[in-house]
């Protein structure tokens, strides 16, 4: 299969999701036999952090600074190949559409960003990566979120086919990597997001205060100036993914929260929990609808609403944590890998291919 990607980002994984996770896919896809060709808009603040500057081989990426300069060579990459996707937050996702309904390729819309979409439909806030005839005109609409989120692709923009497909975790690079002496008690990874301060605070900060002879450590991008740093938290500016299995080495237990309309929608897991998972940390997190489908609570993964569950999952014995986290590894490397979604990503592209060979 010949795949064309009109994304967001994937040579910068600085402040967003998007870039780990089609790097994985991408690799993946590759590795089946498959060709990529992803087109990503040349923006400052990506350039000044760029950590990948080619796919491997099979997989080409194409930087352009504006869409008349890309325009030439989109048109032809739809030519040749099976199917065309436009993902949420493409910069140039309607230009992209008008292309890609133009060409003769499968027509695919894959939405990383499910929740936040309806959300703002919701507010009544303008989606840019949504036209106003919404999701019709594609033959496969591909969702991060599943659950009831998928109907709702479907009655309130018009998607005619959908499926989820999910985060995942690269075994390649998500692996356990060696354990210093002195691991942290609790770590974070993940982008300052301000709907995610409140649990933050909860599960994180406040245990840090109650636990002030224990080490904790933040990693991330885009922390303000004010944020309420204590004496015994560490800060990590942005990681790039290749370093975020040392990362997760230097800790008991890993912390994910999970973005508030995510955690509202349900079925939406974040990618962190799949790479902590392959990395063979032991993962403690909020609780949403869904969580339960892709680990089991207190045995693959554990939970926590309050602080002082968060201080209980501290507490547990270095035999117990180990045990959480290797559950979790053999779930993930079983259920949740770049392979696997790799390979849901072609049975859904395949399914979907038959209506599209009768259109006219």
């Amino acid at each position: 299969m010949r795949l064309v990607v009109f994304g967001l980002a994937v040579s910068s994984s600085w402040g967003n999701g998007h870039a780990a996770l089609w790097r994985a896919l991408i690799a993946a896809l590759l590795a089946e036999g498959h060709r990529v060709t992803f087109f990503e808009r040349d923006v400052p603040y990506y350039a000044e952090n760029r950590d990948l500057h080619a796919l491997p081989e099979g997989g080409e990426l194409v930087l352009y600074k504006d869409w008349a300069e890309a325009l030439p060579k989109a048109r032809r990459a739809l030519a040749e190949c099976d199917a065309g996707m436009v993902t949420s937050y493409c910069p140039d996702a309607g230009a992209a559409t008008a292309l890609l309904m133009e060409s003769r390729a499968l027509r695919v819309f894959y939405d990383l960003d499910t929740p936040v979409t309806l959300a703002r439909l919701d507010a009544g806030e303008d989606v840019g990566y949504i036209g106003p005839e919404g999701l019709g005109g594609f033959d496969l609409v591909l969702s991060y979120t599943g659950g009831a989120a998928l109907d709702a692709l479907r009655t309130r923009l018009g998607a005619r086919r959908v499926a989820p497909l999910y985060g995942s975790a690269d075994p390649t690079i998500h692996a356990p990597a060696p354990a210093p002496a002195d691991r942290y008690a609790l770590s974070y990874l993940g982008t300052y997001a301000e709907d995610r301060q409140a649990a933050l605070e909860t599960l994180f900060l406040a245990p840090a205060r109650q636990r002030p002879e224990s080490r904790f450590v933040i990693g991330g991008a885009q922390y303000p100036q004010d944020f309420p740093w204590g004496k015994n938290i560490w800060f990590r500016r942005h990681l790039p993914p290749p370093e975020h299995a040392a990362f997760y080495a230097g800790s008991r237990l890993t912390l994910n929260i999970t973005r508030a309309a995510m955690a509202a929608s349900g079925w939406c897991p974040s990618g962190r929990l799949f790479e902590a998972a392959a990395c063979n940390v032991a993962l403690l997190s909020d609780n949403w609808d869904g969580l339960d489908t892709f680990f089991e609570p207190g045995r693959e993964i554990l939970i926590a609403s309050t602080t002082e569950e968060a201080l209980a999952a501290l507490d547990l014995s270095d035999e117990a944590v180990a045990t959480i986290a290797r559950r979790g590894r053999e779930r993930c490397l079983a259920e949740h890998t770049a392979t696997r979604r790799a390979r849901e990503m072609v049975e859904a592209i395949e399914a979907a291919s038959s209506p599209a060979l009768s259109r006219a």
